[in-house]
């Protein structure tokens, strides 16, 4: 079992960043790649990114592409989200997630889920 707790969020105006947390427990996180999701309000969840088990490779959406970072550290057993350039549509619940399958960017495939973080970006 992992748990997932999702920490950072807030408001910032666009062109801020943010960076998000989410800290999990188990011994068993190294073994799990890491994915961040987001969902807006009347929309389906959207995938963000994905970051390896062992942190040695990461995938993005096109959309965030260049402008988010996925990074881990295992000796921690925290996964972060740097946001930077945020524009009003990057508001969102933002969410990790934990997979054994590399690189899947539908939710469905994630077999861990935090309760999220808001982000709210302002225009």
């Amino acid at each position: 079992q992992v748990q997932l707790v999702e920490s950072g969020g807030g408001l910032v105006q666009a062109g801020a960043s943010l960076s998000l947390s989410c800290a999990t427990s188990g011994r068993t996180f190294s073994s799990y790649h890491m994915g961040w999701f987001r969902q807006a309000p009347g929309k389906e969840r959207e995938f963000v990114g994905v970051i390896s088990a062992n942190g040695g490779s990461t995938y993005y959406a096109g959309v965030v592409k260049g402008r988010f970072t996925i990074s881990r550290d295992n000796a921690k057993n925290t996964v972060y989200l740097q946001m930077n350039s945020l524009t009003p549509e990057d508001t969102a619940v933002y969410y990790c997630a934990a997979t054994k399958i590399y690189v899947v960017i539908n939710p469905r495939s994630y077999d861990y889920w935090g309760q999220g973080t808001q982000v709210t970006v302002s225009s």
